[in-house]
């Protein structure tokens, strides 16, 4: 079921491609076909790809009242055994951002926010894309395709896209300029459900190739976290003619079972194998759950708008080991607003199927002296967060992708960086992207 209205302005049929291009938003050359006022002579009818559409948010106020109607019946459970956060989000914490969410927070403000950014879908092989696309007007900007994660959203980018796209106006360099493409996942957001199996980690890595041909670039840079980390890896490894580098986190990096390569790290570093260690015996529930039985969590993830965000916001907490509570590295309407696309969109469980979709390619990367992965020819920046479950170790990871240029390091990041730390994760891009060839 669609749940969020879509403006479309009035367009000749003939626009199939970004037709804002030479009209003030960007001139994406004449190989690539340039909408000018008139349809696509340049073009034979059989090459047009589908079309590219505006999308505006405009969640109708029935929904809304639905969604705090539904927060004010919930059942809660008679009481917490255990104290704090060590069997779950803590009774007390969620009835007061539920509280909230139903009494204090401004969907609203969110959705302007959101559409000040120029917004649109699209189909790539059967399924809808929702993406942002923002051009900088700088003439040398460099495109970059950013891919969040999971529980994640476009919420992870969208407080970067001033400094990325115009850093003269935040006190930048316009030379740092970028052209910014920020889907949602397929499944994921407005993106909404994927209409049939299949849609795993190399699928979507696909999909965003046809996305940034379809835009017209040619080349350009791959960056994400989470999910984007795979994601823009695999872009990186499928499309080397066109992607100029590709800038992640979160790099998974096991032992390969080699005694001496154990015996060879650091103190610092054994301590991140431990850290992993940690991760699977304590932390990775939700990843057998949404990877063995991701249909039978979506019916309590749909009906359940507190049940869902309490199986989102754990993560928030859980991800930065330093953290006490979601809210002390990020503020709490960011957190819901977050959380209310999930549930306005309908796909807090849909999104789970990419964990079921991908169980052979996780299982592998998370096999200790599981097979090393694909080459990947183009260079890799790795900014890797101390705080995050899964920390990168840096030893295995040049191991494992020989083509790494960069790597940077902060102490205090967890898993959500571009939220808990944005201003060091735009300076480690930017860093990053002058040191390879676009």
């Amino acid at each position: 079921m669609i749940l969020v209205r879509i403006a479309v302005r009035h367009l000749p049929d003939c626009v199939d491609r970004v037709f804002l291009a030479g009209c003030g938003y960007g001139n994406y050359g004449e190989a690539a076909g340039v909408w000018r006022g008139e349809c696509w002579s340049r073009r034979p009818a059989r090459e047009r790809v589908p079309r590219v559409r505006p999308y505006v948010i405009d969640v109708p106020e029935p929904q809304l009242a639905d969604l705090r109607q539904r927060i004010s019946s919930t059942r809660w459970p008679p009481n917490q055994i255990g104290h704090g956060w060590e069997r779950g989000v803590p009774l007390e914490y969620l009835k007061d951002l539920a509280h909230y969410w139903q009494a204090g927070y401004d969907w609203r403000g969110a959705e302007r926010q959101l559409n000040e950014h120029p917004q649109f879908m699209t189909e790539i092989d059967g399924t809808s894309v929702h993406f942002l696309h923002v051009r900088s007007k700088e003439p040398g900007a460099v495109p970059v395709v950013l891919t969040h994660g999971w529980p994640g959203s476009i919420i992870e980018y969208a407080g970067l896209i001033g400094p990325l796209t115009d850093p003269a106006a935040h006190g930048g360099d316009p030379a740092d300029a970028m052209h910014l493409v920020i889907p949602s996942l397929p499944g994921y957001g407005f993106s909404g459900p994927v209409p049939d199996p299949g849609w795993d980690v190399r699928r979507i890595a696909r999909a965003w190739a046809e996305l940034m041909r379809r835009l017209g670039y040619d080349r350009y840079a791959a960056a994400g976290g989470d999910w984007g980390t795979m994601i823009s890896l695999e872009l990186a490894r499928l499309a080397p003619g066109h992607v100029a580098g590709a800038h992640v986190s979160a790099v998974l990096a096991l032992p390969s079972g080699d005694p001496a390569e154990l015996a060879a790290l650091s103190q610092a570093d054994r301590d991140r194998v431990n850290d992993m260690a940690y991760f699977r015996a304590e932390l990775s529930g939700y990843l057998v759950v949404q990877s063995t039985r991701p249909q039978t969590l979506s019916y309590g993830l749909t009906d359940s708008p507190v049940g869902q965000l309490a199986w989102i916001v754990e993560k928030f907490k859980e991800w930065n080991r330093t953290a006490t509570s979601p809210e002390d590295l990020i503020r709490r309407d960011p957190l819901l607003t977050n959380a209310t696309i999930y549930w306005l969109t309908g796909t807090a469980g849909t999104s789970t199927q990419l964990y079921c979709e991908s169980a052979p390619y996780l299982a592998t990367l998370l096999t200790p002296g599981g097979p090393r992965p694909d080459p990947i020819r183009v260079p890799i920046g790795v900014m890797a967060f101390r705080q995050d479950t899964t920390p990168a170790i840096r030893a295995f990871a040049e191991r494992d992708y020989p083509t790494i240029t960069r790597w940077s390091e902060i102490a205090t990041a967890g898993h959500f960086a571009t939220l808990e730390h944005p201003e060091s994760f735009i300076a480690d891009l930017r860093a990053f992207l002058k040191t390879i060839s676009t």
